[in-house]
């Protein structure tokens, strides 16, 4: 019961009250092994099934059955072994033996591309931040690496219109991409926006995971949960991160944790194991460490 009480804490419980109900539409799953072997062309190697065998020997136990569903139990973790301690604070991630060294001691500006097949090629791996144009996505980068003008921030949404990556310790990227959904941007614009961005997505074999951003201050907005849908039908693996949640009380409507609930409650209907989720603000620092700890064990996985 530790493991439910923990995430109830955070006032989810409609959303963590299992067993979930069938959903009602399984036109895709996400699954960690399978999506991030599929976005980078490698599968963990084989190694005895002690979950498999274990399973033999007797059924599996709600707490396991809870992992499975509500958490996001990455490889080396058996479900069964999950514990209250292993969970990140603000989040459904659990920790497992890939999680390593996460600090950021040095990020420098390599380019920008207007195009998927210009952006830079190594074998760096690297995540992209994806969401609405006013979500905080440069908020949230230079929150992320303590710099101010790494990503440049502007009153005016819009504003990144490149795919933009940035080096961090000379060893993997965090990539800019342009947000969606800028209602004073033309049609066109938004189109070519969107295609390019989906070339980037479908064409990027170093691309480990998206960070989906989505903004807790207000409710759940159809087109994220359209974004989302998109990529999980593509098997491209994707955390939500919860932006401005340090507003514990909203001027108007729900609070944050309520419209994170109903976001949740939203995306289960698509998902029959949930994709990684972590509650953040760029004010307070709030989820900083906890989301370098994640990226650190998928990234370190990736380079098995």
């Amino acid at each position: 019961m530790l493991l439910r009480n923990r995430l109830l804490s955070l006032n989810l419980t409609s959303f963590l009250s299992p067993p979930f109900p069938p959903p009602k539409s399984a036109s895709f799953l996400f699954s960690f092994d399978k999506t991030i072997a599929h976005s980078t062309h490698k599968r963990p190697e084989s190694k005895p099934d002690m979950s498999a065998s274990r399973a033999a020997k007797q059924p599996m136990s709600e707490r396991a059955r809870f992992a499975k569903t509500v958490l996001f139990v990455p490889p080396g973790v058996d479900p069964e072994d999950v514990t209250d301690e292993m969970i990140l604070p603000g989040s459904n991630i659990v920790v497992g033996p890939y999680a390593g060294h996460s600090q950021i001691k040095e990020v420098e500006f390599v380019k920008s591309s207007g195009r998927a097949k210009d952006c830079p090629k190594d074998d760096r791996p690297e995540f992209a931040i994806l969401g609405r144009s006013n979500v905080g996505k440069s908020s949230l980068i230079n929150a992320l690496v303590r710099k101010k003008e790494v990503a440049l921030t502007s009153k005016k949404p819009g504003k990144t219109q490149l795919i933009n990556h940035f080096l961090v310790n000379k060893s993997w990227y965090i990539v800019d991409l342009p947000g969606y959904g800028f209602a004073r941007a033309s049609d066109a614009a938004r189109t070519d926006w969107s295609s390019f961005t989906k070339g980037y997505f479908l064409n990027r074999d170093t691309l480990v995971a998206v960070l989906l951003l989505i903004d807790a201050s207000v409710p759940p907005q159809r087109i994220d949960l359209d974004c989302a849908n998109w990529l999980g039908r593509n098997n491209i693996p994707m955390t939500f991160v919860f932006t401005k949640c340090d507003k514990l009380k909203a001027s108007k409507g729900k609070r944050p944790d309520e419209n994170i609930r109903d976001f949740q409650e939203l995306i289960r209907e698509n998902y029959k194991q949930h994709p990684a989720w972590i509650m953040t603000s760029s004010v307070t620092g709030l989820g900083r460490d906890e989301l370098l700890l994640h990226l650190s064990q998928l990234r370190n996985y990736w380079d098995q």
